[in-house]
């Protein structure tokens, strides 16, 4: 199988990106779609230069999962179901079984399992029976190092990964994985090199990948393919298209993760507390339970009392907490686009 593999075509992961050509070589196009405004605008980046759409499938990696409500927004699951059928596009659900909580919680346990929506309907699993039991009892804490901010690993990589590697159907195939990130959330360090985002590869083997191997053989590539827009092209690719943004940036939001993000600023939490007291007063109540706090400095309680909540007016705010979302409300009436109040915002989140 590997000397097959090898047959097939290959190409230069030049830094810039790739043709429209070279894209069309893969077999299966996998979108990582959050539902923010930079997932969204690399799918529409791939119709505008011509990407057949039957070729891409959407995953929405669910933090909470289908069984918890502690950390997404109530309208993110629905808000992209919506933009996937608005555009005729498959999308798959993935998350770890007990989500968000249910890994914060582990006490001399090992993680639990991974689960992903299939092509055939059928929900696959795998993980969680082999490694070492460990213990959380802790909120992700705020560095760039991924094992103490284990959110992003274990519920959107790890899971990502999971079900790329359990899936029948990329074996012998060449996978292209697009993902949303921009180097303009990055920074530069004293040494003028770029750091985080900014010093990300746009092309590059996924970590899934086992091109090379002996008995199992597995193209995939990440692609960051709009690594290098400002957000000024972001908004802009939306509105050429008249897409409807997630409704967080609609409450002043200017990022779209989980709605009481580790990340988020004295405002942010106070805007948490003012539309969502019971879902603050319970992730208050863990920092108090587990004796250590997010800000580590600060506890959720005082950040929240020195901010004040953004201004939005109470129709952005049902939407934006509700669990429905209709595909007709994703596509726009030329000339109904607008620049929601949170774009250009205060951006708080991993660099």
């Amino acid at each position: 199988m590997a000397a097959e593999n090898k047959a097939m075509p290959t190409f230069p992961l030049v830094p810039d990106g790739i043709s429209l050509e070279e894209i069309e070589s893969y077999d299966h196009l996998v979108v990582a779609l959050s539902g923010g405004k930079d997932s969204v605008a690399l799918v529409l980046h791939l119709l505008d230069i011509g990407v057949p759409i039957e070729k891409i499938e959407l995953w929405h990696h669910d933090v909470d999962g289908p069984d918890s409500e502690l950390m997404d927004w109530p309208v993110t699951r629905a808000y992209c179901k919506a933009f996937a059928e608005a555009f005729g596009i498959p999308i798959y659900f993935s998350w770890k079984v007990g989500g968000f909580e249910g890994e914060m919680l582990r006490k001399d346990s090992l993680t639990m399992p991974c689960r992903f929506e299939c092509p055939d309907g059928s929900i696959g699993q795998a993980g969680g029976i082999r490694g070492k039991k460990a213990t959380r009892m802790m909120f992700p804490q705020v560095s760039p190092d991924l094992r103490v901010r284990w959110c992003s690993a274990y519920l959107k990589i790890d899971v990502c990964t999971s079900a790329i590697n359990n899936q029948e159907r990329f074996l012998n195939r060449r996978t292209l994985i697009l993902t949303g990130e921009r180097a303009e959330e990055g920074s530069v360090g004293k040494d003028g090199k770029p750091k985080g985002r900014a010093a990300y590869n746009v092309l590059e083997p996924h970590r899934s990948d086992n091109r090379d191997g002996c008995r199992v053989v597995r193209h995939v590539d990440v692609w960051r393919a709009v690594h290098k827009w400002t957000e000024a092209e972001v908004w802009g690719i939306l509105e050429a298209y008249n897409v409807n943004p997630h409704p967080c940036y609609h409450v002043g939001f200017s990022r779209c993760s989980c709605m009481p993000c580790i990340f988020g600023n004295k405002d942010q939490w106070a805007t948490v507390k003012a539309i969502d007291l019971p879902r603050f007063e319970k992730l208050a109540n863990y920092e108090e339970q587990f004796g250590k706090t997010i800000k580590r400095k600060l506890s959720l309680r005082v950040l929240a009392e020195k901010g004040r909540p953004y201004a939005m007016n109470e129709a952005d705010l049902r939407i934006a907490m509700s669990r429905e979302y209709h595909s007709g409300n994703i596509l726009l009436r030329p000339g109904a686009w607008r620049l929601p109040s949170g774009a250009f915002g205060e951006s708080c989140g991993p660099i």
